[in-house]
């Protein structure tokens, strides 16, 4: 197999990819309940509910247990990735848009002429991280094992 079909034959990568994607799109929705508004730009920014981060390394975790099976010493490794990046995104990420609000109230506090505007949604509630970790399996698995790879998808179509 080529290369590049090889890539589009990878089910793990797509189904993960696409519920990260998801997770994005549903920050808009999120977002317009919790403030009234439609902001489409919030797709492309950190933070936020669900995380997306959570959704695409557990969407990769479940994918590669279907496809190697869950007692595979690589799903450990990808269990172990899962929990690190989720506690960056709720912990360390998290702390730093505090440290980032707080700065920004001190630099207006000392000049408010100051251009210094740390963004300060960084990382993830606990929750929203909790939220993103089930919509990643949610996503990859009924899409792996219904559906298959983006090459597996395009033979549905033509045939």
């Amino acid at each position: 197999m080529s290369g590049i079909l090889a890539f589009l034959n990878n089910s793990v990568l797509f189904w993960s990819l696409s519920s990260c994607l998801a997770a994005q799109f549903l920050k808009i929705i999120f977002n317009f309940f919790s403030s009234g508004k439609i902001r489409f730009e919030i797709m492309f920014e950190t933070g936020g509910m669900p995380s997306s981060h959570s959704a695409l390394i557990t969407g990769v975790t479940s994918g590669i247990g279907f496809e190697l099976g869950f007692d595979s010493p690589i799903f450990a490794l990808a269990i172990a990735v899962s929990l690190i990046v989720m506690y960056d995104a709720s912990g360390v990420r998290k702390s730093a848009g505090i440290q980032a609000a707080e700065i920004n109230k001190l630099s207006n506090k000392l000049d408010p002429k100051s251009e210094v505007n740390l963004k300060e949604t960084l990382g993830h509630t606990k929750f929203e991280v909790i939220v993103g970790s089930f919509l990643g399996p949610l996503i990859t698995l009924p899409g792996m094992f219904f559906i298959g790879s983006p090459v597996q998808i395009f033979d549905l179509i033509i045939n």
